[in-house]
């Protein structure tokens, strides 16, 4: 069976692999994504869309991957790279990092409804060969929640180190009244559209189910 790397530490993306029957061997793929955007709007001579953004930072994640896994002397298996933005009245947001913001796009988005878009990239190591695609799911919040609820939530850490500052599998999901499209997407990554990029390299899904096999797969790189 393939080795499945996962060019990311996130821990939501692990999760969500696991349940879904891989082992991946995660690393973090050292992209500069704000270098990388800046640099594709230069060229572009425009904004990147929501599709776009994440679209190419995907991209560059499983490229860095892949290039780091190859100086390692490993050649098989297939490298995953994921980015995510949350988008509300055209605007996109990532991830917030401070308090002050998380408050600030709470205090918007409470009572309404964003698209959280997800990018995903596989590349085969063995025939560098790689396949892509965006999925986009609606996240709807509830209009009931408190000043106080939004204090204590930026509180608990959470929100400032996820795109558009919420979860829906931890301690957000209180405050979601409803996901429109594949709740994956809003995790960290849609399961079904990382099985069809799969197939579309020319892999079994099942083939990737259970321990990876690859003996000299690299152990996690720590991350910030």
């Amino acid at each position: 069976m393939p080795a499945f790397h996962l060019a990311s530490t996130s821990p939501a993306r692990r999760m969500l692999l696991a349940q879904a029957g891989l082992t991946a061997q995660a690393f973090s793929p050292e992209v500069d994504e704000d270098a990388a955007v800046a640099a594709a709007e230069r060229d572009a001579g425009a904004p990147l869309s929501p599709e776009q953004t994440v679209a190419l930072l995907a991209q560059a994640k499983a490229e860095a991957g892949a290039a780091m896994l190859r100086a390692r002397g490993v050649r098989s298996g297939l490298v995953f790279g994921g980015d995510s933005v949350f988008v509300l009245d055209g605007v996109i947001y990532g991830k917030p990092h401070t308090a002050e913001e998380a408050r600030r796009r709470w205090l918007l988005q409470r009572g309404r409804t964003g698209t959280l878009h997800s990018g995903h990239h596989v590349i085969d190591l063995a025939t560098d060969a790689a396949a892509h695609a965006v999925a986009a799911s609606d996240v709807s919040f509830t209009a009931d929640m408190t000043d106080a609820e939004i204090d204590a939530y930026i509180a608990s850490g959470e929100p400032l180190k996820v795109a558009g500052a919420f979860t829906i599998d931890s301690l957000g999901s209180a405050f979601i009244d409803r996901v429109t499209g594949d709740p994956s997407t809003v995790v960290g990554l849609s399961i079904p559209t990382l099985r069809r990029l799969v197939r579309e390299l020319g892999h079994e899904w099942t083939e990737l189910w259970g321990p990876s096999s690859d003996a000299d797969a690299p152990a996690p790189t720590p991350a910030d």
